[in-house]
């Protein structure tokens, strides 16, 4: 015969698991009721049985028929006792234990079955007890004369017939509880069952855990960071990206957000805080875009996109095409220069057509040569007269401070170049808004410390927007559709205090904003370098 299988869905599986359990707790909790009732009517038909033995033996009718030994009217009496109170039988005997009344009168005259000693010695017994009338609850008493003399026993039975019926009687109301108890078991089994099979959507117990498995490798295998968050902003599970990209304790699972990241946009963001699609913030010196979807439990999960080297490249294209701007207009001006030059050698003017290319020719390489002599780092100076170069060609006029000074003892310059390039930029698109102005750029070192600044001759920025100029996605500007705005200058103050510098927003003397940068141990000691 095959044997049934066991269900493969969670629902099934539930729901027969637990129906098994109702039942079995159902069958021992009123197999465990059944057994104490049992014996508590035993001991109550005993109880009964004595008392119907004594109130027998009160009667001084039934004892003076003992003594005599009168059948007769011990058999008469003795009947009406058992008729009245329903016992199956009344017995009494004499000294010697011989019966003087039964229920059954050919039984009269003989030995009673059971032993008369305890009562006739004057104890009263209770016992169940197998007789000549079958299994029956006993009441034993001595039977005393008006002096106290014994000269017989009582003895009353009840039949075990009548405690089964009494036991039958209570048990079909123990049955229809258990019954009740059962249905109400089955019936709350059933409604959790169905909810764990919405909720699990009928899957069989074996998809889950692979499931389980294959989720785990999916989450880790990702190039996304992925944090879920509960509905209280616990975070319930992150990946091996969002813990590099976050820079997450490896106890962080259970904690809010506010507990394992600063306070600051990044931590707004993840906790719903700020709200929208590809929203850019900042963590250490990495560029993310963050995006948050809420689940239907009110929790949420939260998906995060390294920007940091695209932001780089886009940054890169931006210079790319502000140089492919400024030398298509210096093409343009160039085309416009020959056209003068040609003019001049028509009109026979060769001097003059020759002061004209010296003067043109010059003007270039003096400030590429300016900036090479004051600042002595080739990426900086590269990045200076590149910034000239564009700046000129939007009608903003970028210069070095006369007393401008680097060393080329920079330690890392690719920081410098971000920070440095970011503030020139911001610079060059405020007076830009604005048509046109004058940028200073300011260089000293002091020791292995840095400081620069960067001028301009624009609007400024108001008092009380000075330190939120500094958060991520802040900007007084369009986005262009291919990066977000608001992130130059957190960057720059990321870079600034992790080196442990400080940066400081106020009005310069050129009556717009002007940018401090304090950098300690950007360059290398010149007095240790010569030692």
């Amino acid at each position: 015969m095959k044997l049934p299988r066991w269900p493969r869905r969670v629902f099934a599986q539930l729901l027969l698991s637990q129906t098994l359990v109702t039942v079995g707790v159902t069958a021992v909790t009123a197999g465990l009721f059944l057994a104490p009732v049992s014996s508590e009517l035993d001991h109550d038909a005993m109880q009964r049985a004595l008392s119907i033995a004594q109130a027998t033996a009160a009667d001084e009718s039934i004892a003076r028929a003992a003594a005599t030994r009168d059948v007769v009217a011990a058999q008469r009496n003795a009947e009406q006792i058992r008729l009245a109170t329903g016992a199956s039988f009344v017995v009494v005997t004499d000294l010697d234990g011989i019966r003087l009344s039964h229920t059954d009168p050919g039984r009269i005259g003989q030995r009673v079955s059971t032993d008369p000693e305890p009562a006739l010695s004057g104890r009263s017994v209770t016992a169940i007890q197998e007789g000549t009338l079958g299994r029956t609850a006993r009441g034993k008493v001595p039977l005393r004369m008006a002096d106290g003399r014994i000269v017989g026993e009582v003895s009353v039975g009840i039949s075990d017939d009548s405690i089964r019926r009494r036991l039958l009687t209570m048990l079909t109301g123990i049955l229809l509880c258990a019954g009740a108890g059962l249905a109400a078991g089955t019936l709350a089994t059933l409604v959790l069952a169905r909810r764990l099979k919405r909720r699990t959507h009928n899957i069989a117990l074996a998809d889950i855990s692979a499931l389980l498995v294959e989720r785990e490798a999916m989450l880790h295998g990702i190039r996304e960071g992925m944090v879920a968050l509960d509905e209280r902003g616990r975070i319930r599970l992150a990946n091996d990206e969002a813990f590099r990209l976050l820079g997450l304790p490896e106890d962080c699972t259970g904690r809010p957000i506010g507990a394992v990241l600063p306070p600051g946009r990044l931590a707004d963001v993840l906790a719903g805080r700020i709200t929208g699609a590809d929203l850019p913030a900042v963590r250490d010196d990495r560029v993310l875009v963050v995006n948050r979807t809420a689940t239907p439990e009110g929790g949420a999960v939260v998906t995060l996109r390294d920007r940091t080297e695209l932001e780089s490249l886009v940054r890169e294209l931006d210079t790319t095409r502000s140089l492919t701007e400024a030398l298509r207009a210096q093409d343009h001006e160039h085309a416009n220069r020959m056209h003068t030059l040609l003019g001049l050698l028509e009109l026979g003017r060769h001097e003059q057509a020759v002061a004209f290319i010296s003067e043109q020719s010059g003007s270039h390489a003096v400030v590429a040569a300016r900036i090479a002599e004051q600042v002595r780092d080739p990426h900086v100076a590269a990045l200076l007269a590149g910034k000239t170069s564009v700046a000129g060609e939007r009608g903003v006029r970028l210069t070095l401070a006369p007393a401008a000074h680097l060393p080329d003892t920079v330690v890392d310059a690719r920081a410098l170049v971000t920070v440095l390039g970011n503030l020139v930029d911001n610079a060059v698109d405020a007076l830009t808004a604005g048509g046109g102005g004058r940028v200073v750029v300011s260089l000293a070192a002091a020791g292995s410390t840095l400081l620069l600044q960067v001028a301009d001759s624009g609007p400024g920025v108001p008092e009380e927007l000075r330190e939120q100029v500094f958060e991520e996605g802040w900007t007084s500007k369009d986005a262009p559709a291919h990066r977000p705005r608001g992130l130059g200058l957190a960057m720059v103050r990321r870079l600034v205090e992790r080196t442990g510098g400080r940066i400081v927003l106020d009005t310069g003397p050129l009556g717009g904003a002007r940018f401090t940068v304090e950098l300690p141990e950007a360059l290398l000691d010149t007095r240790l370098v010569e030692a």
